[in-house]
């Protein structure tokens, strides 16, 4: 990247890792035209003399797992095994409370299916090692009220796709591991990207993640104690956010998504097909099957207890990037408002020699969103108003 590119993208890193709360981060930003820029900020803990962080750093990408299972179900399709208008009681007979609920639907959280995840997230930050059953965590959904009618509304649901991951294992009866190998990692050569099925221990070299405390009845946020989530048990979050992978990975497999080179080309538009997510944000804003679309970029933004984690691509111009901070206080806006300004300063990087630099329009500015930043830092958020345009652009996506 030219240098001054560089020095833009590195202070928004920096600055991102101080406003987290976190040791360290990492981020990398690939612009076909001008080249690459990757690099680490801070240290692998809070721990005194603890070691720089590295670009080869290994962290969960949460939610990022979401398109990455979307894309299995859509793989599926194309091989005629699955529907996505198939009803999920087809595959799950024996559960009730499942009426109206399609494998498509449960993708783009328009299912109406209840999350676990408020009730839950307080004793996964405190107790980060515990196995969860699936069908615990399905059931935590099931005993609450619907969020909507099948098909309605927009509402983020990881226990949806848990849902989704266990009819599509019992249709095709073949492990997650083995389809996500099949589907996405094995055409994409990935090795570094994995379920750890058999422990919760992060692939080395893994920085330390942090979480704020909760309290496990209440649910309210200490962030004077700060929780050490680095080994959360990838039962938590399952085929919802259960993927480990590191920056480079990351870039591949969210480029791949957005560019819909894992799909005939019929399947890449359907999962790319998108809703707006509420009324009050960006009409910019919208979820596609197990992607967000932010303006032209496809990807997604993530918070698990520990880490923060956001990757984007333009399936056009190629411009693809990702970031990491190691505390997940702040929550998935944050990584995600990261993500977007430093993709609006890698847009605008200067062309090498004989390269064309594509005009890439994103309805934001790297300004903009520099504003919003210290608004979404979770402990110590900035105070004073925003203007509407700012405030809507500061709720943009799931938090979490």
């Amino acid at each position: 990247m030219p240098d001054d590119t560089s020095k833009q993208l590195q202070a928004v890193l920096d600055n991102a890792v101080k406003l987290s709360g976190g040791s360290g981060g990492v981020a990398g930003v690939w612009a076909p035209w001008a080249g690459t820029w990757t690099a680490a900020s801070g240290t692998v803990s809070h721990d005194k003399g603890a070691d720089e962080m590295s670009t080869d750093a290994s962290f969960r990408i949460g939610s990022i797992t979401k398109s990455a299972t979307c894309t299995v179900l859509l793989g599926l399709v194309g091989d005629k095994k699955v529907k996505l208008t198939d009803q999920v009681s087809k595959y799950l007979p024996r559960m009730v409370g499942l009426n109206g609920l399609t494998l498509g639907a449960l993708c783009q959280n328009t299912s109406g299916f209840p999350d676990y995840w408020n009730s839950l997230i307080p004793q996964m930050v405190t107790n980060p090692t515990r196995t969860w059953d699936t069908v615990e965590l399905i059931n935590s959904g099931l005993g609450q009220p619907r969020v909507g009618a099948p098909g309605q509304t927009f509402a983020y649901s990881n226990a949806g796709f848990v849902l989704l991951g266990l009819a599509l294992q019992t249709a095709t009866n073949t492990s997650w591991a083995s389809l996500y190998d099949k589907y996405v990692t094995g055409p994409l050569g990935i090795s570094e990207t994995t379920t750890i099925p058999n422990s919760s221990t992060l692939p080395s070299p893994a920085p330390t993640g942090y979480a704020a405390d909760r309290d496990p009845v209440t649910g309210a946020v200490n962030c004077k104690v700060k929780d050490d989530d680095t080994d959360l048990s990838p039962t938590a979050l399952q085929q919802a956010g259960g993927l480990v992978s590191n920056l480079s990975d990351t870039a591949t497999l969210v480029h791949a998504v957005a560019a819909g080179s894992l799909l005939p080309s019929k399947l890449s538009v359907q999962q790319q097909k998108s809703i707006i997510v509420s009324k009050s944000t960006p009409s910019w804003a919208q979820y596609g099957l197990g992607v967000e679309k932010m303006g032209p970029l496809v990807g997604h933004a993530s918070s698990v207890p520990g880490f923060d984690t956001a990757a984007y691509s333009d399936p056009k111009s190629g411009l693809t990037v990702v970031v990491m901070v190691n505390d997940s206080t702040a929550g998935a806006n944050f990584a995600r408002l990261v993500a977007l300004q430093l993709a609006s300063i890698g847009s605008k990087a200067k062309a090498e020699s004989g390269k064309k630099q594509p005009d890439i329009a994103l309805p934001w500015t790297a300004q903009q969103l520099g504003t919003v930043l210290p608004h979404e830092t979770g402990c110590n958020p900035a105070r004073g108003a925003l203007t509407p345009e700012l405030s809507a652009i500061a709720d943009i996506g799931p938090n979490y």
